[in-house]
């Protein structure tokens, strides 16, 4: 029995874990939304601005992967 609770409780921190990575989906199209919102004000300051959209896009699915990463290691690790 005490097994049984153990393992409910790993599956739901992964499940609550892996909400994470859906969270950075909204943060990556956040990102390059307002990029875009952005671009289309001010045509001529837009290429001076994709590294910085790259770089936000990039932190953005960090964290999802990281998310990921924490509730593969919950669900398997023992």
């Amino acid at each position: 029995m005490e097994g049984d609770i153990a393992q409910l409780g790993q599956y739901i921190g992964a499940g609550i874990a892996g909400m994470g990575a859906g969270i950075a989906a909204l943060g990556v199209g956040n990102v390059a939304g307002n990029f875009l919102a952005g671009a289309l004000r001010n045509p001529s300051a837009a290429a001076g601005q994709t590294a910085t959209l790259f770089i936000g896009i990039a932190f953005a699915e960090a964290l999802g992967i990281f998310a990921f990463l924490t509730a593969l290691l919950l669900m398997f690790a023992a």
